[in-house]
């Protein structure tokens, strides 16, 4: 099996990379692992063969499987809460701001690293820790768009949030739909259209200072 990442092997040799490439590294072997076979079926001597190092040198790093699997869906659920925190921050134009933060699922599942199974298929949901995160992701997403709701249209706090979770709700499912249906709308065309379909409901809610 081919070992991930430069120079992890020379001459036979592990090659000493400072902790934060080695952790790096560590961490994408596991992701494929991971990604491949699921948290159950993966093991640790499976990670450090496709990274290329001993199982010490993995275990040095993190202590068992569980705290390497963590490790990656902490990455994984801030990366996909931030691109919604940045689709909101992005522009002033809340037609862009739906589009972009639909957008930022569709990019999120089509991502050739796979990355997204971790957090939205993961085989461990019923793990505690595992659980927390993944309603994390949500719970980020919907509050970026619920005070972006808030700020525009006065709405209460619970209204918005409903109207965030509905937002969070269709772009996730119709995402994970399009993926798994083989793409077969073109991407651009499928955020269009989600967007599109989300945009209608969240603009029928006037802006602060319009009348209804």
């Amino acid at each position: 099996m081919t070992a991930v990442g430069n120079g992890a092997q020379t001459a036979g040799r592990p090659t000493r990379l400072p902790r934060s490439a080695r952790r790096k590294q560590l961490l994408a072997a596991a992701q494929e692992v991971f990604v491949a076979q699921g948290y159950h079926a993966a093991a640790m001597d499976d990670i450090a063969e496709r990274a290329g190092v001993s199982k010490p040198v993995l275990y040095q790093h993190f202590p068992g499987k569980m705290e390497l699997y963590l490790a990656l869906l902490d990455t994984h659920c801030d990366a996909i809460v931030a691109k919604v925190r940045d689709a909101m921050a992005s522009t002033s134009d809340n037609s862009e701001r739906v589009s972009a933060s639909v957008r930022a699922y569709f990019d999120f599942v089509d991502h050739e690293s796979e990355a997204f199974r971790l957090v939205f298929e993961s085989d461990l949901r019923n793990e505690p820790a595992v659980r927390q995160r993944v309603e994390r992701v949500a719970q980020g997403c919907i509050a970026a768009i619920t005070d972006t709701i808030i700020s525009d249209t006065g709405v209460s706090r619970p209204h918005a949030e409903l109207l965030a979770s509905g937002l969070v709700g269709a772009a996730e499912t119709a995402a994970q739909f399009w993926l798994a249906g083989g793409r077969q709308v073109p991407m651009a065309e499928a955020v269009a259209l989600v967007a599109a379909l989300s945009w209608r409901g969240i603009a029928s809610f006037p802006l602060q200072g319009e009348s209804a």
